[in-house]
């Protein structure tokens, strides 16, 4: 059974925003402007992506 998945992209600079919102791209895995990963769909990750939801774009995957 294969898990569920999101496709997280990075949209805007990552300079100057607040710490925690930093250490959410990052745990997101996301290091630079339009860089896409794959993520499992989970509760914490959406979490995450909530967080900086202003920074990032979310699609299924």
């Amino acid at each position: 059974m294969a898990t569920k998945q999101m496709r997280v992209t990075l949209v805007k600079s990552m300079h100057g925003r607040l710490a925690a919102h930093k250490a959410c791209v990052r745990g997101l895995g996301l290091r630079r402007i339009r860089h896409s990963v794959l993520v499992e769909d989970t509760a914490c990750t959406r979490g995450m992506a909530n967080t900086v939801s202003y920074m990032i774009k979310v699609e299924d995957a």
